[in-house]
């Protein structure tokens, strides 16, 4: 990373800017490690984390795996983690540019139209037969989707399970592990604070946690809840 770009993350995370617009810029600015199952917080999925662990390790056979649960639940994660080719049915709802492959992840289910509809029909029987894995992601249980009723019931013969949001425990627990594994010191009290005033969803929490280590060493600063209110909310005008 170039010199001062670290600094230039810090200014940047911490302008007082709507939710949305604070996690943007986290996003963009810092490098990010790879969605793995290594590093997805599992929380009170661990059940589910353990099946689709084995699906993917062939100790299932099942040619479909569907994932559902609310955003922020982790659904992107995982399929992103899987390694198979990867279509968003919220950005290609006619899966146009889903060419053959033997290992599919779709996410969004619910976004597919008329046409994605006939085509993962079509796709789920081909894999069938060719022995293929199917990944699925979507925000309510497949039996409730507005799909055509012979996908219904292919989706339904596969693996379904649900992942549940993070609680705050989990996410503040979560936190601890990862500042700990940076060898950075953050105190219960930190920790509740970022809880109370950075964006919620744990991809973002996660990242400001690099984004504060790299901060704390260029400017050898310990981690307290002035400088948290400093690169949250009222950045000193010689971050640049």
């Amino acid at each position: 990373m170039p010199a001062g770009a670290d600094a230039r993350i810090a200014r940047l995370i911490s302008i007082s800017l709507p939710a949305p617009h604070m996690r943007q810029l986290i996003l963009d600015l810092l490098p990010e490690s790879p969605p793995t199952l290594d590093n997805f917080v599992a929380g009170g999925n661990t059940e589910t984390l353990a099946a689709f662990s084995g699906w993917l390790a062939g100790i299932q056979t099942e040619t479909s795996f569907c994932l559902w649960g609310e955003a922020g639940s982790g659904r992107s994660h995982l399929l992103q983690a899987s390694g198979f080719l990867l279509i968003d049915a919220a950005k290609d709802p006619a899966l146009a540019s889903a060419p053959a492959n033997q290992q599919l992840a779709v996410d969004n289910l619910e976004a597919l139209n008329a046409e994605g509809q006939i085509a993962l029909f079509n796709r789920f029987n081909h894999l069938k037969m060719d022995g293929g894995m199917l990944l699925t992601a979507t925000n309510q249980p497949p039996a409730h989707l507005v799909v055509r009723e012979d996908l219904r019931t292919r989706l339904g013969s596969g693996l379904i399970y649900r992942l549940q949001a993070l609680s705050d425990g989990e996410k503040a627990a979560a936190l601890a592990a990862q500042a700990k594994e940076r060898a950075l010191k953050l105190s219960p009290e930190a920790i509740d604070y970022l809880m109370r005033h950075a964006p919620r969803d744990m991809r973002t929490l996660a990242s400001f946690i690099v984004a504060l280590d790299h901060y704390t060493l260029e400017h050898k600063r310990a981690v307290t809840l002035p400088l948290l209110r400093e690169l949250l909310i009222n950045p000193p005008e010689h971050i640049a």
